[in-house]
């Protein structure tokens, strides 16, 4: 018999809408956590569209990481929806990036004060730190921030 709710994780999505304006941590996953982006070109390449993103005035862009298999990215909603702009970032980079699948959603959490932007900063470019990558944030090659 099928049930007649969605799947638990859908759920999580209804009634969610995205904010202009708000700020979010968005976090995405590459499929079966292939480390894609251990590779130096591919990590760029998913760089390089993060900011073009920021340059095109769909979100501004506060601080990312992109680790060996996952994403996580500081913004500011401006002209766009989260789920349009998570699906173009991943379309975008899974054609460029020939070997890159990603998992289905993303995960994000508004901000509710500017005072947690920058601790959502320091934990995501710390992630490299925590996952045994480097022993200094400043030896991983993958991340900005606008404050560092």
């Amino acid at each position: 018999m099928q049930s007649k709710h969605p799947p638990e994780s859908h759920r999580l999505r209804l009634g969610r809408t995205s904010e202009s304006g708000r700020f979010y941590l968005l976090t995405t996953v590459t499929r079966q956590r292939n480390p894609v982006f251990s590779d130096l070109h591919a990590a760029r390449a998913l760089i390089r569209i993060l900011a073009r993103q920021h340059k095109v005035g769909k979100v501004a862009s506060y601080a990312f990481v992109v680790m060996p298999d996952h994403l996580h990215w500081l913004v500011q909603l401006q002209d766009d929806r989260l789920d349009l702009l998570m699906h173009r970032v991943k379309s975008i980079s899974s054609r460029q990036i020939g070997q890159l699948r990603w998992q289905a959603g993303f995960h994000d959490h508004a901000l509710r004060r500017e005072a947690d932007l920058r601790k959502a900063a320091r934990y995501i470019i710390a992630n490299p730190l925590r996952a045994g990558l480097v022993d200094s944030v400043g030896d991983y090659p993958h991340w900005d921030a606008l404050w560092l």
